[in-house]
């Protein structure tokens, strides 16, 4: 999985649509997908922010430990 795009762009993204632009079209402005714009100006009409969602899995034991092989 790659890494979120950095937060300094997600800024100018909300700039963009703060100043009336639609999601879509400040991606498009930005050279990010239109369905990233799409996904952003949800966002942030929702919250006020867009974010980077949190990366990898649940904390949890660490390694898989397999039943199916018992010595």
């Amino acid at each position: 999985m790659s890494a979120p795009l950095p937060d300094a762009l997600r800024a100018r993204f909300q700039k963009l649509v703060e100043e009336g632009l639609s999601g879509r079209a400040a991606a498009l402005r930005l050279k990010l997908s239109p369905a990233t714009g799409a996904r952003w100006g949800l966002a942030i009409r929702r919250t006020g922010q867009a974010r980077a969602a949190p990366q990898g899995g649940p904390r949890g034991q660490g390694r898989l430990i397999s039943t199916s092989h018992v010595p």
